[in-house]
């Protein structure tokens, strides 16, 4: 990956920045369009590529369940299989201990599933996701993080944060003896709730594994917290994204993870975020479209 920061707002931390990966240049910041099992509902890969879109979203945990990873490694990867020639990234499966927590029993170890479809478990490690984004062929992989809902509270946030910060270290051991550092970008997770004083934390630990990973991602804010969290100042006095963007690297991407509405997009913005992606923009024509 090359980075370069090229401008930078007076009044606010908004920034202009070009991210050159394999598969091209994307211009931050960006809203990435999610595309969950490689494909985008509604939209053919021209069609987002002709919105002037060049980065977008497959999901690993899913894709790893259908087509799965044969599949994908018959058609020479996730790119070739849907049709998209810029830049992708991969989420970790991650978000699916709390999308699919009646699935899901997580350990030290990782994440054991049972499969929605045919019952069967899989265990899904910080290795093996890492594994299972470099045969989808994503140009930015993200580790696997220990994710609880935004709104839980007491000793399990601290529990997930930590975790987060030891499932980095397997993440980027594996992603660096895989020989793929060069082509496949690794990103951190930054957890800790809405406890400012835990993403504190996580920060300062992810901070100092630096140079082993690509960029910086906000997690844990698209659980189910008040819109209000995540738009204007809490009773702390800093919101949990200004507190990660006042102290992550100015020389790395930042993606806050879940943000879509319009509003969010422009503060998240102005706080000094370059990514941002969620499903909301896709899915709501489509709900109101059935709703009419």
């Amino acid at each position: 990956m090359e980075f370069e920061v090229i401008a930078k707002c007076h009044t606010t931390k908004a920034r202009v920045s070009k991210m050159k990966l394999a598969h091209g240049t994307t211009m931050l910041p960006t809203f990435m369009p999610v595309a969950t099992q490689a494909a985008i509902k509604g939209l053919t890969a021209e069609q987002v590529e002709s919105l002037g879109v060049s980065l977008i979203l497959n999901n690993t945990y899913h894709l790893n369940l259908r087509p799965g990873l044969e599949v994908l490694k018959a058609a020479g990867g996730a790119h070739k299989f849907q049709g998209w020639k810029s830049n992708l990234l991969t989420d970790s499966g991650g978000f699916q201990l709390v999308s699919l927590s009646k699935f899901t029993t997580i350990t030290e170890e990782g994440a054991l599933f049972v499969s929605p479809f045919t019952g069967e478990p899989t265990m899904l490690t910080p290795e093996e996701s890492i594994t299972i984004q470099h045969t989808i062929g994503a140009d930015i992989i993200m580790q696997l993080d220990d994710v609880v809902s935004s709104l839980t509270t007491g000793p399990r946030v601290r529990e997930a944060m930590e975790r987060s910060v030891r499932w980095l270290d397997r993440c980027i051991a594996h992603h660096e003896r895989s020989g793929k550092k060069d082509a496949q970008n690794l990103f951190a997770i930054v957890q800790g709730g809405l406890d400012l004083e835990l993403r504190d934390q996580c920060l300062d630990e992810m901070i100092k594994r630096k140079e082993g990973i690509a960029g910086f991602a906000i997690g844990g804010l698209s659980g189910g917290e008040e819109k209000v969290v995540v738009s204007v100042v809490n009773a702390n006095g800093l919101i949990s994204i200004k507190r990660c963007t006042d102290k992550l690297p100015e020389d790395r991407p930042r993606y806050s993870m879940g943000i879509g509405f319009a509003e969010d997009l422009l503060v998240c913005v102005a706080l000094g975020i370059d990514m941002v992606r969620d499903f909301l923009p896709l899915k709501a024509p489509l709900i109101s479209s059935f709703e009419g």
